[in-house]
């Protein structure tokens, strides 16, 4: 991945609320989550979850597949790993973690 493209996505997630639909959708597997239920756990208006979850697909974090009348949303492990693999590459010294602090 791109620095502009794992910048978008991290800008994303940096909300809570897209955060914690992106964490349920995660956990949910490669099947995904129904608006619906996700709208449940959430408890907001399907406007706010319909406005979060776009700005999570335009950075190609999630995906959202109709099966019949139910809309489906799925967490795109590729762009996780990917993000990852930046951040790793890119941020560590020589591919290796950092050594932490001792407290």
């Amino acid at each position: 991945m791109q620095l502009e493209e794992v910048a978008k996505a991290l800008k994303e997630l940096g909300h809570p609320t897209r955060l914690f639909i992106f964490k349920h959708l995660v956990k949910a597997g490669e099947q995904g989550l129904p608006v619906g239920e996700l709208q449940k756990q959430l408890g907001i208006p399907a406007s706010t979850l319909s406005h979060h979850v776009a700005a999570l697909v335009s950075v190609g974090l999630v995906v959202q597949m109709r099966e019949s009348r139910t809309l489906y949303c799925v967490s795109q492990y590729g762009v996780l790993e990917g993000i990852i693999q930046f951040l790793q590459e890119e941020c560590c010294v020589n591919g290796a973690h950092p050594a932490t602090p001792h407290a």
